[in-house]
């Protein structure tokens, strides 16, 4: 009997996070105001500016799903890239860049 409860659980807790999985694609404001489109590409998915002072040019590259993806992003004022990662929660895309995942710096992108 706990074994089917347990499955139950695990199964539900599964579907659920499936069925909240938010997609990252799409077009977000960073903090600074600037555009970013963010498309599947051959890394998995794309992150490039379309306005603002960096417009063109592309600033990491992200793979995963449900929400959660990792990958590299590069700060387009110094071209330093680091180790990233993004969670979409709702209308929001956080996103961090670490060096040796000890030294992060992360923001908070909104879904235009």
């Amino acid at each position: 009997m706990i074994r089917k409860i347990l499955l139950v659980g695990v199964l539900a807790m599964w579907t659920g996070s499936a069925i909240a999985a938010e997609p990252i694609e799409g077009d977000w404001k960073t903090m600074k105001g600037d555009t970013a489109h963010i498309a599947p590409c051959a890394e998995g998915f794309c992150i490039k500016l379309i306005n603002g002072p960096y417009a063109g040019k592309e600033i990491g590259h992200l793979k995963g799903n449900g929400g959660l993806y990792n990958g590299q992003i590069t700060d387009p004022k110094d071209d330093k890239t680091y180790d990233g990662s993004a969670a979409v929660t709702g209308n929001n895309l956080k996103l961090q860049g670490c060096v040796l995942k000890v030294f992060c710096k992360s923001q908070v992108w909104t879904r235009l």
